[in-house]
């Protein structure tokens, strides 16, 4: 039987992927379809200092990617319904021998929320795979790319409301999860939060996807999500996340070391709704770090953690607040495919 294993995302890269936004009902009118399409190129375009990048558009969407993105991000075109490739693309993993290979679990629309639609976005892993010549690891698991992060070395973050939500495996119990994530990712301890962000449960949340709350760093560090302001209901799962977290050891026996990361000052968007700005949803990149800004007065004071966390790395902050009002962050919208090797 062959051994998988996802490596952890600072480890090399040979490129990253990401999906343009086209048409669709995360993207009311064609304003709002503009100022995504500006952001997720600016994305693009900060990633690209460090590695390839590979667009994936739909059919006659060619010519407005390039117009934006330059000569220098790869075009491919294929059916997509919605832009978030960290989600509907596939998850890799290397074997023993260092060969790739695509998990492709299975996507139903965050849960099979009302707006969605998901008839083409549910194939892009397999597609994304083709393209890359690797085999593709079918899993029936409900999940998403930023449902999951990983150290590399045994550890999986989940979240209750996600892998064990009544919208996505509600027939699923935790060990099967546990044991069905395990067997794709090579992972062997799972350390579980019970909820994500507040502002993650509304129109497009996702429902609690864990890379908008907490993310390794490095084995055995990990930044977490902490809003300051009591005023916001994320004050109370912010201490809750850490207390859990600090508690905790990873596959190694180690006790985790957690790295708070000050939630940005604004509290609500201009709707009155709660916000779930976040840095922890940042990207790392061969020699990078892609980090999301809100021209808030806590972007550089997040940076500054960021650059002694990753001292070797260059901070690259890319402003996310119209990614956000879609429904994600800078994480969520790329997806790394590793170096194959050993590492």
């Amino acid at each position: 039987m062959t051994v998988y294993r996802m490596p952890a995302e600072w480890e090399p890269h040979e490129r990253t992927w990401m999906a343009w936004p086209s048409p669709n009902p995360t993207f009311t009118n064609d304003e709002e379809l503009a100022e995504a399409r500006a952001a997720w190129a600016s994305v693009a375009r900060a990633v690209r200092r460090f590695e390839p990048v590979t667009m994936v558009h739909g059919p006659g969407q060619g010519a407005s990617a390039r117009e934006l993105l330059g000569p220098d991000v790869e075009l491919v075109e294929r059916e997509l319904d919605d832009a978030w490739m960290r989600d509907i693309g596939p998850t890799f993993v290397k074997d023993r021998a260092g060969r790739l290979a695509a998990v492709d679990w299975t996507f139903n629309g965050w849960g099979g929320q009302e707006w969605a639609r998901w008839e083409h976005d549910a194939k892009i892993a397999g597609h994304v795979a083709d393209l890359t010549g690797v085999a593709v690891l079918s899993s029936t698991l409900v999940n998403e790319g930023g449902a999951i992060h990983v150290d590399g070395e045994g550890t999986v973050l989940l979240t209750d409301t996600v892998q064990l939500g009544v919208g996505r495996n509600p027939d699923w119990t935790r060990e099967q999860v546990e044991a069905e994530i395990h067997a794709r990712l090579g992972t062997t301890k799972a350390i579980w939060l019970p909820h994500g962000l507040s502002g993650d449960y509304g129109t497009y949340g996702t429902q609690g996807h864990v890379d908008i709350v907490a993310a390794f760093a490095r084995p055995g560090v990990v930044v977490v999500h902490s809003q300051r302001n009591p005023a916001h209901p994320d004050h109370a799962r912010s201490l809750e996340y850490v207390e859990i977290l600090r508690g905790q050891t990873d596959a190694r026996g180690r006790r985790l070391e957690v790295v708070e990361i000050p939630a940005p000052t604004v509290l609500k968007d201009e709707d009155g709704d709660w916000v779930d700005h976040s840095y922890i949803n940042h990207y790392l990149c061969n020699g990078g770090v892609v980090l999301c800004a809100f021209d808030d007065p806590n972007d550089e004071l997040a940076a500054g953690i960021f650059r002694r966390l990753f001292p070797d790395r260059t901070v690259t902050l890319v402003d996310a607040r119209t990614i956000f009002a879609g429904g994600g962050g800078i994480h969520c919208i790329t997806q790394q495919q590793p170096r194959a090797g050993v590492r």
